[in-house]
């Protein structure tokens, strides 16, 4: 049986050298039912600044951090929270991705966490209206997602998504609180959920094998 080929989607602040790294142990867990495949943002984010000259990116920030868009494009910066009316960049990323299926693809599924997730409900939802003919993902894994507090980016939101979906969030988290992954169900039809008590970070315990494992099945060919 083929493993299922899967697009993975990094968060803000990270690429995909650092995404693979901090996914090691879930593509151990599910070594034999999936291929996962990254990619990596089109868009530098400029350094933290520098406080008592010491850099904020030392603490645990990625070298080279890229993101998808920016909800503040004056300072080119991004906070999930952040309302705004217009955003910078989620064009490119769009594109970017659509590059990566032509080059890399076929997917089977599409994965993302955190500004990654949020672009993949985008992605789905461009799909379900038949607006991006090159995005032909069956399923999508969506960590610690969000609805983008965008202006813009509510059309996104209008359309429920059929494709099946497998939300994944921590109750601890403090980068997207879980309540935000929650707001984002209801883009989606039929969302299948799976919780954990941890943070921020794409969770591969043992615990979470039989949810990731009965999830992906449904696509495997025998």
């Amino acid at each position: 049986m083929a493993p299922l080929r899967i697009l993975c989607i990094h968060g803000y602040r990270q690429n995909s050298g650092s995404f693979r790294e901090k996914t090691g142990a879930l593509r151990k867990l599910l070594k034999k039912q999936v291929e996962l495949v990254y990619m990596t943002a089109p868009h530098s984010v400029p350094a933290p600044e520098k406080d008592n000259g010491s850099s904020v990116a030392g603490s645990g920030e990625d070298s080279d951090p890229r993101g998808w868009w920016f909800s503040d494009t004056q300072a080119r910066g991004f906070s999930a929270q952040q309302l705004c009316q217009r955003s910078l960049g989620l064009e490119e990323s769009v594109a970017a991705v659509k590059e990566a299926v032509k080059d890399l693809g076929p997917f089977d599924g599409v994965l993302g966490f955190s500004q990654g997730a949020a672009l993949v409900a985008m992605l789905c939802s461009l799909q379900e209206q038949n607006l991006e003919p090159e995005l032909r993902f069956r399923f999508a894994v969506l960590v610690a997602g969000f609805r983008s507090a965008c202006e813009e980016h509510r059309r996104f939101y209008q359309t429920p998504v059929l494709m099946p979906s497998l939300h994944v969030f921590g109750l601890e988290d403090r980068v997207i609180p879980d309540q935000m992954s929650r707001e984002l169900l209801a883009a989606f039809q039929e969302p299948q959920v799976m919780t954990h008590p941890g943070g921020h970070f794409v969770p591969a315990a043992s615990a979470h094998r039989q949810t990731y494992q009965d999830f992906l099945k449904r696509f495997q060919e025998n």
